[in-house]
């Protein structure tokens, strides 16, 4: 900032000021008008007394009026600015503008550009070279220099790339263009955050013609980013991490989207103090995890604030089948046991009840499992071999373990990747080597490629695979001699995995190693067409996958764009580059997630190297000057107006009409008064109102449906966004066009003006005051319908003791209170069943909770039967199946939530449920007296 707050953009016409006093003179010897008298003498001798005379010179208040005037204008020429910016780069030096443009600059993006914007425009007059470097951007773009509107131009077309910074690059290109060039003015607009090698690669400045710096750096305290979420037993584990100087948010909110973009299901993250890590777990059912598409942290638009989740990610089922009952009093010794404890962590495992493979294998498959392993069993039912079989070319995974049973089997095992030898191998003995082989480092084009080779690994006996032109490929993991441990092959779209050792510590200690636990992952993780195993040799040999979809600047999936290259694999080592920034690679369905943050990133400052030329260092700021030159001419306008009033009252003709235009013109002055604030005949009437009474008056114009406000946020937004739903969707299928949802509150607002009430019970809500239940049951009584939606049919169930859940325990405290007439679950000839729909139930987010209406108890059981006597409806409907969450949208239409199951017909079914609720509120039982038409008809004819 300038030492004083005001500076002028023409200084040299503050000189006019100097001719005021000139002005001055001429003002004072130049009288005004003198005043013009009509002649009749009878004027001339009314003013014969009067001691007034006509001044021979200005008014002195009017001289200062026309200096003012005068002094304005010339201010105002000479582009006077308040709180003017400080031109940082003024000079015909060249100028380098280097700017971080990575994922952790999009927050401050706007005023960085600005900023820059600045720099380039006070280069502008005086003609230098300007430099434009981002550090995000690819290796073959042009850095300069340009003239000041080439480099405007480069910097606009600069935007924040979702991947880190690559300093080392930018700056070894800076050096080089300015290799001859001396005296250049550095200018980096960094985005604080510290990249490795970051402090060595600024040094290297030193020496290379750069004269000075300045140092913009932003506070990252805000930043926070996901670089991990594992999913596990009991929900999905999100770790995130937090700037090392970030002490003031300290709760984040992370939401989980599925492919469309829908939120369904979030968790709440607090950092411990004086930590950077933090994790949470989302808990949600295994199917709605398997849902999940992506991550992102609430509040915060960056590429790190996002984590995509890929079938990879995805919580498998594994069957597990074993040739030999399990030994309880020896579980070490269980041919399922080291399985076990190596899969527990990241798959649902799954066991048969039945122990005759013949009907423990379908039961299993109606599981819809991933993976099935199968221990040391040989020779298989037929039919259960053709099942299998089926369910392998149709995706799953077989993974099968050696054992006694498996080498006595059949040669000619359809369900094998390779043909085994007649009878075992074991080492040691006559004709083998006389100690246990180790095993080889994994094939690199194999799934196991990346992973450590097992060291303190041996087998000493194992089953052998026929020599075949193919074994090579099919070969996942090799002794040390060449001879395969781990084989495997494509059949259709599925795999076949042989270990050729057993699944407990027998023949090998690979079960009780470290190594053991990895491969069943990989392999697991590769299931159900998730992974990139190639199709033709069931290896994951290093292959191209296509860019699907990527993430911008935002933290938003996008179509990639014409500079993303395909991701090449190998391994699982992947990292994020300009050409392959973060994102989905590879097909629809079978998608690789390339996320910017690893599990261990951190998110460090980056500080300032001490350097051996002068560096300031500044801060991102909006240009607050204000220019004045507006400002000023309209003070000069409004003191030429004031000016031309004043010689017209001193020319006298404004005095002659004084009396006879005062009232006139007090009149004008507050006519505009008397419009503003005189109050409106409906405002007269409204003055006698009671309050609410324009919002019964709005109810009663509009049909609206009303939902009871329960106080707590989520679940009277999902009631509202519910009714919304449900209002578009009577709108888009009948004739009424229901207004806005409204919610009451029954202790105090007018339930008469609503047809329906939707009541959310809510365990955690207080108990509704007894002025509350006074007012629900004169509603009701007076014909009005409450809806009661515990909202609690997922888990009643799995509530297996078929105890009372907390819902359902509130509502009966509420209804305990109410005047209730007999229920009963809707019968299948119901008018709700055939209002408007034809309708067999009554779902809603969930399936399975009977819709309770007022029982017929005085009616015949025929098929025409109202629900009661007359044309009224039920005064009470019950459901459990959460009605308003089907129903609920967000502001394009999407649904917010997801139906459980996750059945897009479910949801259609639940939405006429509530079209036909609602026909069944506005017309009672029409559908009913349809049957007597025949009759009436007939009688007519006669």
């Amino acid at each position: 900032m300038n030492a004083l707050p005001l500076a002028f953009g023409a200084p040299y016409l503050l000189a006019g000021l100097l001719v005021l006093p000139v002005i001055w003179w001429l003002l004072r010897v130049t009288p005004p008008r003198p005043v013009l008298e009509i002649f009749p003498p009878l004027k001339i001798l009314a003013q014969l007394k009067q001691k007034e005379e006509t001044p021979n010179k200005s008014p002195w208040w009017m001289t200062l009026l026309r200096l003012l005037l005068a002094a304005f204008i010339i201010l105002a020429l000479s582009e006077p600015v308040w709180n003017p910016r400080l031109e940082t780069m003024s000079g015909k030096e060249p100028v380098a503008i280097v700017l971080d443009n990575g994922w952790s600059s999009n927050e401050e993006w706007t005023a960085r550009k600005e900023t820059a914007e600045r720099l380039i425009s006070d280069t502008q007059s005086d003609g230098a070279l300007i430099y434009i470097v981002g550090t995000a951007e690819k290796a073959n773009t042009d850095i300069g220099p340009f003239d000041a509107n080439t480099a405007l131009e480069r910097l606009r077309a600069l935007t924040v790339r979702p991947i880190p910074v690559d300093r080392p690059q930018a700056f070894a290109r800076l050096k080089a263009v300015l290799a001859d060039t001396k005296g250049t003015r550095l200018a980096y607009l960094n985005d604080g955050v510290d990249e490795p090698r970051a402090a060595e690669v600024i040094k290297s400045l030193e020496g290379s013609g750069i004269a000075s710096m300045i140092w913009y750096q932003p506070s990252i305290a805000s930043l926070v980013a996901i670089r991990q979420a594992t999913n596990n037993a009991n929900g999905l584990t999100v770790r995130i991490v937090r700037s090392s100087i970030d002490t003031s948010r300290n709760v984040v909110t992370v939401g989980a989207f599925d492919e469309k973009g829908r939120r369904i299901a979030d968790t709440g993250i607090a950092f411990n103090a004086g930590e950077t890590a933090a994790e949470g777990v989302i808990a949600a059912p295994y199917e709605l995890r398997n849902d999940f598409h992506s991550l992102r942290i609430d509040g915060t638009a960056q590429a790190g604030a996002t984590y995509l989740i890929d079938d990879n990610n995805k919580r498998r089922r594994v069957a597990l089948l074993s040739g030999s009952e399990a030994d309880l009093s020896q579980p070490l010794l269980s041919p399922l046991y080291y399985i076990s404890r190596a899969l527990e962590p990241f798959a649902d495992l799954l066991r048969p009840r039945n122990s005759e493979l013949i009907r423990a294998v379908p039961e299993l498959l109606e599981q819809k499992p991933s993976v099935i392993i199968m221990a040391d069993i040989g020779k298989l039912p037929a039919e259960t071999e053709q099942t299998l079989s089926d369910w392998v070319n149709k995706g799953g995974t077989l993974i099968r373990f050696a054992g006694p049973r498996l080498a006595g089997g059949s040669e000619e095992d359809p369900l094998l990747p390779v043909r085994l030898r007649k009878g075992q191998r074991s080492l040691g003995g006559a004709l083998s080597w006389k100690e246990a082989q180790p095993v080889a480092s994994f094939p690199s084009n194999g799934p196991f490629a990346g992973l450590p080779t097992p060291q303190d690994v041996t087998v000493s006996r194992q089953v052998l695979a026929d020599p075949s032109s193919d074994l090579f490929e099919k070969s996942w993991a090799n002794l040390a001699d060449g001879t395969p441990l781990v084989t495997g092959e494509t059949r259709g779209r599925g795999q076949l995995v042989l270990f050729h050792v057993t699944p407990e510590a027998t023949w090998s200690n690979l079960p009780i190693s470290g190594s053991f636990v990895d491969m069943l992952h990989r392999i697991v993780s590769l299931s159900s067409n998730a992974g990139t195993i190639a199709q033709d040799s069931g290896a994951n040999s290093a292959r191209a996958l296509p860019p699907y979809l990527t993430l911008n600047g935002d933290g938003a999936l996008m179509p990639p764009n014409q500079d993303t290259k395909p991701l090449i694999t190998s391994g699982s080592n992947l990292s994020v580059t300009f050409e392959n920034p973060p994102g989905f690679y590879g097909v629809e369905d079978a998608m690789t997630a390339l996320n910017l943050f690893k599990p261990d990133s951190e998110i460090n400052p980056l500080a300032r190297p001490e350097l051996n030329f002068p560096v300031t260092t500044a801060r991102y700021a909006v240009d607050e000057s204000i220019p004045l030159r507006g400002p000023l001419f309209a003070l000069a306008a409004a003191l030429l107006a004031l000016d031309a009033l004043a010689i017209i009252w001193l020319g006298g003709h404004l005095r002659r009409r004084l009396r006879t235009t005062a009232a006139a013109s007090l009149a004008i002055l507050l006519l505009p008064a008397l419009i503003v604030f005189a109050p409106s005949p409906a405002q007269a009437q409204q003055n006698d109102s009671k309050p609410g009474d324009q919002a019964i008056l709005d109810a009663i114009n509009v049909t609206h449906l009303a939902y009871v406000i329960t106080g707590d946020g989520p679940t009277d937004d999902i009631s509202k966004a519910g009714l919304l739903g449900l209002s578009k969707a009577l709108a888009d299928s009948t004739a009424l066009e229901p207004g806005d949802p409204i919610g009451v509150d029954p202790a105090r607002d007018e339930l008469a003006v609503y047809p329906l009430i939707y009541w959310p019970v809510d365990a955690d809500a207080n108990m509704p005051s007894s002025e509350a239940i006074a007012k629900i049951n004169a509603y009701m009584q007076q014909g009005g319908t409450v809806l009661f939606d515990t909202r609690d049919q997922d888990a009643a169930a799995f509530n297996l003791d078929n105890s009372t859940t907390p819902s359902t325990q509130r509502l009966r405290d509420i209804l305990s209170g109410l005047n209730i007439p007999p229920l009963e679950p809707v019968p299948g000839d119901h008018v709700l069943t055939k209002t408007f729909y034809i309708l067999q139930d009554f779902p809603g987010r969930y399936r399975g909770s009977p819709l309770w209406v007022q029982a017929s108890l005085n009616e015949d059981r025929r098929s025409d039967r109202p629900v009661r006597a007359g044309d009224g409806v039920s005064p009470i409907i019950i459901t459990g199946n959460d009605f308003a969450g089907a129903w609920a949208i967000d502001a394009n239409g999407a649904p917010l939530l997801p139906t459980i199951p996750n059945d897009p017909v479910q949801r259609v079914h639940a939405f006429r449920t509530g079209i036909n609720i609602v026909m069944y509120m506005l017309t009672g039982n029409y559908k009913s007296d349809q049957v007597h038409v025949p009759d009436l008809l007939l009688r007519l004819g006669n």
